[in-house]
């Protein structure tokens, strides 16, 4: 199966199972952008390196949220076609996502105290 034939079906089956509009909008450019980068190649013939390689060059000026995101959608992309018996085995699966930086917590003001404190 071409790669430009995957997205309808997979749109298509996540739809039915309640994604929502814009899940799948974002996924769609997700797909895009792969499909951009491979062309459209036999799906099969995508191995783990391969896209290791694209999510290395494509994902050098993103930051690790949205490469992780990136790499969320490509596995549930693979994950799809493999479960459906369009691929025989993932290429997608050993891939991992980037570890996040922890976040500073946010402090509230003497201010934000006070009218918590009064409701």
């Amino acid at each position: 199966m071409l790669l430009s034939g995957v997205w309808k079906k997979y749109q298509q089956d996540k739809s039915i199972e309640g994604y929502s509009p814009l899940t799948l909008k974002t996924y769609c450019f997700q797909y895009n952008l792969l499909l951009r980068y491979f062309g459209d190649m036999d799906i099969s013939e995508l191995t783990t390196e391969k896209l290791k390689e694209y999510l290395v060059q494509e994902g050098t000026h993103l930051k690790r949220s949205s490469l992780g995101h990136r790499v969320r959608c490509i596995k549930s992309i693979f994950k799809w076609t493999h479960e459906e018996g369009y691929i025989p085995r993932n290429p997608a699966a050993k891939l991992k996502e980037p570890k996040l930086g922890k976040r500073i917590p946010k402090f509230l003001s003497e201010m934000e105290i006070e009218h918590l404190r009064e409701a």
